[in-house]
């Protein structure tokens, strides 16, 4: 096998996709951060701020939504294990022509918890998108990263 394909762990020793065993690992503390932005226009940072928004409360929305999206990872990312989360958070920071989302998972397992923290940070983006899309269809998102992820075999890796 070559050592390509000894780094992508979901690539079985016959080149065949499959899902990770973690059976034989330890449980530890995984935590992983991760953040996107959303760029917005001053129209659409007006009816945010003024809270004029049909759809409702643009920020709180977000933010469930990412803790939603973090709940469901395993379900939307088919090799990805569905993990018991102790705490996700989603810090959303407005900013004149941005909002920046930045999502906090924490879980006690056998496998981290980047996708969720990923997960959170794009679905929180996208709900954005959706409660202010009648206002700005020219909203673009990017910059979706991990920050930092810490525990497991790996240890700690920051950005």
């Amino acid at each position: 096998m070559s050592d390509a394909k000894k780094l992508l762990t979901h690539i079985n020793q016959n080149g065949q996709v499959h899902m990770v065993d973690v059976g034989d690992k330890p449980v530890s503390t995984r935590t992983a951060r991760a953040e996107a932005k959303i760029s917005i226009s001053s129209l659409a940072h007006q009816a945010l701020i003024a809270g004029q928004n049909k759809k409702g409360d643009v920020l709180a929305t977000a933010r469930i939504a990412g803790i939603q999206a973090a709940k469901k990872t395993s379900d939307l990312i088919p090799l990805c294990h569905n993990i018991q989360l102790q705490h996700v958070e989603i810090q959303l920071d407005v900013e004149p022509e941005s909002i920046r989302i930045q999502s906090l998972v924490r879980s006690e397992g056998k496998t981290g918890a980047e996708m969720e923290a990923l997960c959170a940070a794009s679905i929180a983006a996208l709900t954005i998108y959706d409660m202010l899309k009648a206002v700005d269809k020219s909203m673009e998102i990017n910059d979706l990263r991990l920050l930092e992820k810490d525990g497991g075999q790996s240890g700690y890796w920051q950005r």
